[in-house]
């Protein structure tokens, strides 16, 4: 029988191999948050002091935002593009995170901004994502914001939103939402290339548009939804193998809506229409969702409640394991 030759390594190389070891089986935890802080309290003239108070209420470690910079007067549906300076800085300086302000001019962001407890790299060609240094693991977080005209549901419904024309069918629906957000999508899909050796990836984002696994028969059925929509944004990162982190905990859409639009309108109101269109998608290896909560008022539409609430849509958090 043939002898294995004895080697003496030395000590701090078997120490080197075994804390790599440990962090290539270490279990990572992290809280990851989509919020559009709709000016941080800016279009109320008010400071970040309550936006703030809702990521710590979240617990949230990463966080997408939406909306750091002041909507115009007027805002109108053809035309808004945001006016001030960004309150992303402002709003880590007072949680001891970093920040990255999302600063390029394109169809998939609005004044967008990543927050993070973990330090963050440099961004995707596109600007919609940034890896993340999570304890020597590299997470990606794409962070986006849709365009909301054409609305779908308002033109479902019969609102007045703009030019757009009314509809009435699904295929219709789909048609409409695929030529408003189809670009920002492949602009997306071109920057989570950069990601594919990530230990996981997030998108998060306000995307204007509802989720397919929401207006369902059964939602249609319950009278939440007009008629059922597998709507192709949510579906086209589903099909890629993400997972509505939200859905992911509490699957049924008529026992929980999760309506993210809006705390500021009554949902029996005929110009309005209640729906969720904020989240967090996740993917990667071995990747679980443990919790997922709708942060928002003091409400019955909210998991986690905080007020005096600053937005004018409630926020999503979901913890993931990996």
């Amino acid at each position: 029988m043939q002898k294995r030759l004895a080697v003496n390594l030395p000590i701090y190389f078997i120490g080197l191999c075994a804390a790599f070891a440990s962090v290539a089986n270490a279990e990572t935890s992290l809280r990851v948050m989509s919020f559009n802080v709709w000016g941080g309290g800016g279009n109320e003239a008010k400071g970040v002091e309550e936006t703030v108070a809702v990521i710590k209420a979240a617990r949230a470690d990463i966080i997408g935002v939406q909306e750091t910079r002041l909507e115009p007067d007027p805002c109108l549906p053809e035309i808004c593009a945001a006016v001030g300076t960004s309150v992303a800085k402002e709003i880590a300086q007072k949680l001891g995170y970093f920040y990255y302000d999302q600063t390029q001019t394109n169809v998939a962001l609005w004044a967008n901004a990543v927050i993070s407890r973990y330090p963050i790299g440099s961004a995707s060609a596109n600007d919609l994502g940034v890896p993340i240094d999570v304890q020597g693991r590299t997470v990606w977080i794409f962070n986006i914001h849709h365009d909301d005209e054409p609305y779908q549901p308002y033109q479902i419904l019969g609102i007045e939103y703009g030019p757009a024309p009314f509809i009435k069918t699904e295929a219709e629906a789909i048609q409409y939402a695929k030529a408003t957000r189809g670009p920002a999508m492949d602009l997306l899909e071109v920057d989570m290339a950069q990601a594919k050796d990530a230990a996981a990836v997030f998108v998060t984002g306000d995307f204007n548009e509802p989720s397919h696994l929401d207006w369902t028969d059964a939602a249609v059925a319950a009278g939440q939804q007009p008629i059922s929509v597998a709507w192709p944004t949510t579906k086209r990162l589903t099909d890629q193998g993400f997972v509505d982190a939200y859905r992911a905990i509490v699957p049924d859409p008529v026992a929980r809506p999760a309506f993210t639009w809006t705390p500021r309108y009554d949902e029996a109101a005929a110009d309005d229409h209640p729906d969720r269109i904020d989240f967090v998608f996740a993917r990667g290896a071995g990747l679980q969702v443990v919790d997922a909560a709708i942060v928002g008022e003091d409400g019955p539409r909210s998991d986690i409640k905080i007020m005096p609430w600053p937005s004018d849509h409630r926020a999503v958090v979901a913890e993931v394991k990996f």
